[in-house]
């Protein structure tokens, strides 16, 4: 059961201030400044560490936490949304810290369900397992509470990683890749985008608004922190060896971040390989039908069929750009010309007539030149390749005059 006073969770309400965090008039040590949930102050700064049967490290992660509390002089509270079956609550509570239970499983569910509950004005985030050492935070306080970023990240690829705190996939390939990803689809321009150390204000939290209830959550953070152009900014931290048995399963919950960061990026997942398949279609049917000659050889009927299969499979690709961005409302929208004009300009009316144009368009040239293998006795096909371009605009015709029909359903229902 939750030790949580859930009454207390507004920072306006009577009694605590009028929603104002009290300053601390003389020196206090770190017990002194660590509130509980029924204090009349409001702290200053909330700490929230998720926590899975960690009670090798816990009481390690608290007492840092109180030792940062001192250096600040401020007063903090120190959240533990737990769902152990160990001495985890326990040890938190004896050490001053408050325990809430969420009612759901997951890594970001446990952040969700304690940040609905905490009462500080900025947050700070991190494992219980002794690797980040809390005892760095007044850095990373101290560039969000200046108003110098939206939210202050520790980089462990910035600083030291210590033997044994990082398998070596995970540190010179995984989080790097990932990292890449993050900053190429949501421009976070971060170093460390998976840094479980973070601080950021209330106000930001709001803005980044997260939803996601497993590990893909600490993406989610950064991708929504970018896509709002809030201020991220780095310090170098130490990443230590953990206390107890990791929970982190490696290829799993890395494809878990990949597979969120892309279809929460519908321009990259789709607009952009999809343009760029049907202008190399396109490309290639022009080269085929003008007989130019690359070194030495031209392209036949072959290079048409698969110049227009390009264009059909790129054509459809980038409609599902469009389709994600309007029914999906990802993260980061896809921004290119072609999905823009798809979504902002065309209509139903404009792209079934233009998809019926090019379908009649295809389907007369097609008509004649059956009409020509008829005369002829049925004995030659005239053209083959102007023939697979009267078939490939007949199929994207159809394609556009039924895909304007859904884009059509899509803006109407969303």
């Amino acid at each position: 059961m939750d030790t949580y006073n859930t009454a207390a969770t507004s920072t306006q309400s009577a009694g605590h201030t009028n929603g104002r965090a009290e300053s601390v008039d003389t020196h206090c040590s770190g017990d002194e400044l660590l509130l509980d949930a029924d204090s009349e102050r409001v702290p200053t700064l909330s700490v929230v560490m998720p926590t899975l049967n960690e009670e090798e490290g816990i009481g390690e992660c608290i007492r840092r936490i109180k030792n940062a509390l001192e250096e600040l002089q401020v007063y903090g509270e120190i959240v533990v949304s737990d769902d152990s079956e160990d001495k985890t609550p326990e040890i938190a509570r004896e050490m001053g810290a408050i325990v809430v239970t969420p009612d759901k499983k997951g890594y970001g569910y446990a952040y969700l369900y304690a940040f609905d509950r905490v009462r500080g004005d900025i947050i700070a985030m991190g494992d219980a397992d002794t690797t980040y050492d809390f005892e760095e935070l007044p850095k990373l306080y101290d560039l969000v509470e200046n108003g110098e970023a939206d939210m202050a990240m520790g980089s462990r690829l910035q600083g030291e990683i210590l033997d044994g705190s990082m398998p070596a996939l995970h540190q010179y390939i995984g989080n790097p890749l990932l990292t890449k990803f993050l900053n190429v689809f949501y421009k976070a321009g971060v170093s460390d985008a998976h840094s479980g150390m973070r601080v950021f204000t209330r106000e930001a939290y709001q803005t980044m608004n997260p939803s996601s209830t497993g590990m893909e959550f600490a993406s989610e953070m950064i991708m929504r922190a970018g896509a709002e152009n809030l201020v991220i900014k780095e310090l170098p931290i130490t990443y230590h060896p953990r206390e107890g048995e990791a929970n982190l399963e490696s290829l799993p919950d890395g494809w878990r971040h990949v597979k969120f960061m892309l279809v929460n990026a519908p321009g990259y997942l789709f607009s952009a390989p999809g343009i760029t398949l049907a202008l190399a279609g396109v490309l290639v049917m022009a080269v085929a039908l003008s007989d130019v000659s690359i070194n030495g050889a031209t392209l036949g009927v072959n290079s048409m069929i698969a110049g227009g299969l390009f264009a059909i499979v790129g054509v459809q690709v980038s409609l599902f750009g469009a389709f994600a961005t309007i029914a999906g409302e990802p993260i980061r929208s896809a921004g290119d010309p072609l999905t823009t004009v798809l979504v902002d300009k065309i209509n139903l009316e404009h792209g079934a007539t233009g998809g019926l144009l090019i379908f009649t368009a295809g389907a007369a040239y097609s008509a004649y030149v059956v009409w020509q293998w008829a005369a002829s006795g049925y004995a030659v096909v005239p053209i083959a390749e102007t023939n697979v371009l009267a078939l490939t605009a007949v199929v994207l015709g159809v394609q556009i005059v039924f895909s304007s029909f859904l884009l059509s359903v899509l803006v109407e229902t969303n």
